[in-house]
């Protein structure tokens, strides 16, 4: 089973996960579990409530994803080159490393145990002054070197120079231009040269325009001083690719002490998730015990709405190990199991709790039946899924386990339930494990009444305005209050005096007093529409018969009935070479039959073709091959 789904726990982590910054934290949250150690428990706790006072005193800590600086220092401790992108990332890891470190100091006044992890951080002040000083903008800086300035002082220099060679060119030779002002081609300066011009300027031609009518000619001085140039162009490479292996052996150096750091920075981050999601949740530390004791006050569950959430108040002792919680439907009921061993499963795992006060024990293991577990595909019915669910939590329950169960006995003859029911109910006694169930039986209320260890509750409901109001009543039997709900709901008196009748007998029925003393009228719905049939004259079928001269309109042409009117109205008219359907209204008589041919004439005559009436005679008579086709 898994009990974080049942419990919705694995939503509690999806809330925890997006409090943090790295992936290692959010992997942490992923693996968290209940712990079994009481002073490993109880130092998680500590860390809990210390991470939120912190961030309550000083604010969120300045944390980050470290994810892109793991994979860099890997590429450092390769040996390969580091790119000024990848360096300022380093840089920036080390400055918030720093921000952590002077954040934590600043929490050594409020005497916060976990403030004394920045002696656990190493900052690398020099590694992260010299790659600020070198690199900028995911660039080599100027001044990371002499040498750097000065190449690039001489490149500035002799970029100018080409220019202005270029527009001397230009200036001298205008009636040779295309253009008046110099253009880059190929990385090379040039002039705009007309091609009835070409020798009359001294250079290489690099470029010419999409009609040939002019041509980018590099001057040989600018050419000079292109050559210049580009040996300056690899001595700053050189330069620029030494400054970046120096800084990249730096980094390689402080791989052990950068590596710590990740690893604080990612421990930090699981810390102050926990406290962050105590503030989220509005949480507050809880009391641990090993004497099986649960005590909440003000409890509520962590993802309903605290505006509208009603407190839960609930007390389980050492002499009670088992408590039945009766009720009306959606008068709380899973939502207060749910509440309590959910909370407790939080605290296991190190985590503040949705109460003003609690104080709960350790359990072994936490042992969960709730929803109907129907299954198509495993052909398991309600009933089906709840047994087998049931079976395999008695196998593991333990004297120290929390047991949760809703709608004990429910998905089968009331009868049968009730009496599986009690027999789950007294395994559960004998195993010593804390339980919690719902039922609605009568039986098993008597059942806590007179068993020791075992006591009921009810949540409470207000008949009058059928609200519930979600407190538990522990100590007390409670009623489903079925026939209020349906009262209240609109069912006529009538059927509730016969449903009263039917649970209690004839007696009972004096007891309820309902408010809906008539049936409300039925509404009305939608309706089974029928076909509608043919209104169509019956005479229709005799007014043209097959060989009839009717007259078409509005064409006014003359033609022969080939088949007569179905029962849509349509009639099959043939008219020169050719066969129409018509709707007998656009038709009229003309001449009859009768009188236009003799008696059993045969009309194939009239529709068919010679070929067709060949081949009718041949198939009346033997077998052919052919097939006879009929004109559509």
């Amino acid at each position: 089973m898994d009990i974080e789904k049942q419990l919705e726990f694995d939503r509690i982590k999806e809330i925890w996960s997006e409090l943090t910054y790295t992936d290692k934290a959010v992997e942490m949250i992923q693996n968290t579990k209940i712990i079994l150690d009481e002073p490993e428990l109880l130092k998680m706790l500590r860390d809990t409530t210390n991470s939120r006072e912190l961030v309550e005193k000083l604010g969120n800590p300045p944390l980050q994803s470290v994810t892109e600086m793991k994979e860099i220092l890997t590429v450092a401790q390769r040996g390969d080159c580091l790119t000024p992108y990848q360096l300022e990332r380093v840089e920036k890891v080390l400055v918030m490393t720093e921000r952590l470190r002077d954040y934590l100091s600043r929490g050594k006044q409020f005497h916060n145990p976990l403030a004394y992890y920045d002696e656990n951080l190493d900052p690398q002040k020099d590694l992260r002054e010299e790659i600020g000083r070198q690199i900028r903008y995911e660039a080599v800086d100027d001044h990371a070197s002499k040498a750097l300035y000065e190449i690039r002082f001489q490149i500035v220099r002799l970029e100018e120079g080409m220019k202005q060679k270029a527009e001397q060119v230009i200036r001298g030779n205008k009636e040779c231009m295309a253009d008046t002002y110099y253009t880059l081609r190929n990385g090379r300066v040039c002039v705009p040269v007309k091609r009835e011009y070409k020798f009359r300027i001294p250079g290489s031609v690099i470029d010419k325009s999409s009609t040939g009518s002019t041509l980018f000619i590099e001057p040989v001085g600018v050419a000079k001083l292109f050559e210049e140039l580009e040996l300056l162009r690899i001595d700053e490479e050189n330069e620029v690719r030494r400054i970046l292996y120096t800084l990249t052996a730096m980094v390689s150096d402080a791989i052990p002490f950068m590596e710590e750091n990740l690893r604080m920075i990612e421990k930090l981050d699981f810390l102050f998730s926990k406290g962050k999601l105590s503030l989220t949740l509005d949480a507050s530390e809880p009391r641990i015990n090993t004497s099986r004791r649960i005590v909440m006050k003000d409890a509520r569950h962590p993802l309903m709405d605290k505006s509208i959430s009603v407190p839960l108040q609930f007390a389980m002792g050492e002499s009670e190990r088992g408590i039945v919680i009766t009720g009306p439907n959606t008068g709380g009921k899973t939502v207060a199991i749910k509440t309590v061993m959910l909370n407790c499963y939080m605290a296991q795992c190190g985590l503040h709790v949705t109460c003003r006060e609690a104080d709960l024990c350790m359990n072994g293991n936490y042992l969960c039946d709730i929803g109907d577990g129907q299954n198509l595909s495993e052909n398991l019915s309600t009933f089906s899924a709840h047994i087998k669910n049931v079976l395999e939590i008695l196998k593991q329950v333990r004297p120290d386990s929390f047991v949760i169960m809703d709608e004990l006995g429910s998905g089968t003859d009331p009868a049968e339930g009730m009496g599986i029911a009690i027999a789950i109910l007294e395994e559960l006694r004998k195993s010593g494990a804390n339980f919690l169930v719902t039922t609605h039986y009568p039986e098993i209320k008597e059942y806590a009444e007179k068993t020791e260890q075992v006591i009921n509750a009810r949540m409470t409901f207000d008949k009058e305005t059928l609200m519930p109001t979600y407190q538990m009543m522990i100590g007390e039997a409670g009623e489903s209050c079925a026939f209020y709900i349906a009262d209240r709901l609109g069912m006529p008196e009538s059927m509730l005096k016969v449903a009263v009748e039917a649970a209690y007998g004839k007696d009972a029925v004096k007891e309820y007093h309902f408010h809906h003393a008539e049936a409300e009228k039925k509404t009305g719905g939608p309706r089974i529409t029928k076909q509608k049939k043919s209104h169509l004259d019956k005479t229709l079928g005799t007014k043209f018969k097959v060989g009839d001269s009717v007259m078409v309109y509005p064409d006014q042409k003359i033609g022969i009935v080939c088949e007569e009117v179905n029962d849509k109205g349509v009639l099959r008219v043939q008219i020169a070479d050719r066969k129409i359907w018509i709707n007998h209204k656009r038709v009229k008589l003309h001449v009859k039959a009768e009188e236009l041919y003799p008696e059993d004439y045969d009309m194939s005559i009239v529709f068919d073709s010679v070929e067709q009436r060949k081949m009718r005679h041949d198939m009346s008579r033997k077998y052919v091959e052919e097939t006879l086709e009929y004109e559509e």
